[in-house]
C-alpha cells in the first residue's frame, strides 16, 4: 500500500509540473491574442527597454520550461518502486563548473545590458532645446509647472505655500512672474510629439514616483530634491500618469492626464493660460 502510494505521488507531481509549464507556455502564447501587458509603446527610448524585457523573459521562460521538464521527468522516472535503491552519486566537477559558469555569464550579460541601457537614459543630457516642464508630487494628486516665455523656473520655497500660492512659488524673483501652474490635481500635463521633453519633479510629502506605462518612463520625486527624467514621445494622444511608489492610503488613487500633441497646439494651449503674475498677488 506504501509502495503504491510513493508511485502514484511521483506520477501526480510529474504530471503537476508538466501542466505548469503547459500553463506557462499557453500564457505567453496567448499574449497575442488576448494583449500583451506592457501598454504599446509610445517614447523613443522604450523600444530599447522592450528589448531587453523579451530578451530576459525569453532566456528565463526557456530555463524555467527546461528545468521543470527535467524536474518531472526525474521525479516520474525515479518514482518509488519496490527493490530500488539510492545510487551513490559523489560528484562531477565538470558539470558543477558548467551549471554554475554558464548561468552566471548569462546573468552578467544580462545585468551589464541593462546598467548600460539605464546609464544612456539617465545619465545622457537632454538637448539644449528640449520642452521643459515641472511635475510636483503630492497626497494623492499630481501638480504641474511651465516656465513661461522666458523659459526660466521662478525659485521656490516651501515657506511660502500658501492656499493661493501652493507650490511655494517666489513672486520676487523675475523669472517667476511668467511661470505657469496648476494646482495638484487641477491641470493636464501637455508635451509636443517628437521633441525630447525635460521633467523635473519635486514632492511636497513623501516619495512619489512619476510613472508613464506608454513612455517606459517612470522616476522618483524625493521630498526635498529635484530628480529629472526626459524622454521623446513618439506618439500623439491622451496617456495616463500614475504614482508608482506606494504613498498612503488614497495612492490609488493618484492620477493625472499627460496629452501630446504637436508644438504649434502645446504652444497656442499654453498662450491661453493664466501665469503667476495673473494669480498671486
Amino acid at each position: 500500500m506504501r509502495r503504491k502510494r510513493g508511485q502514484m505521488d511521483g506520477v501526480v507531481l510529474a504530471l503537476l509540473l508538466v501542466l505548469l509549464v503547459l500553463a506557462a507556455a499557453i500564457t505567453v502564447a496567448g499574449s497575442k491574442k488576448f494583449g500583451w501587458w506592457l501598454r504599446p509603446l509610445a517614447s523613443e527610448h522604450g523600444a530599447a527597454i522592450d528589448r531587453l524585457f523579451v530578451t530576459t523573459l525569453v532566456i528565463t521562460g526557456v530555463v524555467f520550461i527546461l528545468v521543470q521538464l527535467l524536474l518531472a521527468f526525474l521525479v516520474f522516472r525515479y518514482r518509488g518502486e519496490a527493490g530500488r535503491r539510492a545510487v551513490f552519486y559523489p560528484d562531477n566537477p565538470r558539470l558543477e563548473l558548467a551549471w554554475t559558469i554558464v548561468p552566471a555569464v548569462i546573468l552578467t550579460m544580462l545585468i551589464l545590458s541593462g546598467g548600460r541601457l539605464w546609464s544612456r537614459i539617465q545619465l545622457s543630457s537632454p538637448p539644449p532645446d528640449a520642452f521643459v516642464v515641472e511635475v510636483w508630487g503630492q497626497q494623492f494628486k499630481w501638480a504641474i509647472r511651465y516656465p513661461g516665455k522666458d523659459g526660466k523656473f521662478g525659485r521656490v520655497d516651501m515657506r511660502l505655500i500658501s492656499g493661493d500660492n501652493p507650490l511655494g512659488i517666489d513672486t520676487k524673483d523675475p523669472a517667476s512672474k511668467d511661470d505657469i501652474f496648476f494646482p495638484a490635481g487641477e491641470g493636464e500635463l501637455h508635451v509636443p510629439v517628437n521633441k525630447p521633453v525635460v521633467v523635473y519633479l519635486r514632492s511636497k510629502d513623501v516619495i512619489h514616483s512619476f510613472y508613464v506605462p506608454h513612455f517606459r518612463v517612470k522616476q522618483d520625486a524625493v521630498p526635498g530634491m529635484v530628480t529629472r527624467v526626459w524622454f521623446v514621445p513618439t506618439r500623439k494622444g491622451q496617456f495616463e500618469i500614475a504614482c508608482a511608489e506606494l504613498c498612503g492610503q488614497g495612492h490609488y488613487t493618484m492620477r493625472g492626464i499627460l496629452i501630446v500633441e504637436d508644438e504649434a497646439q502645446v504652444q497656442e494651449w499654453l498662450a491661453q493660460q493664466s501665469t503667476v503674475a495673473d494669480l498671486i498677488p
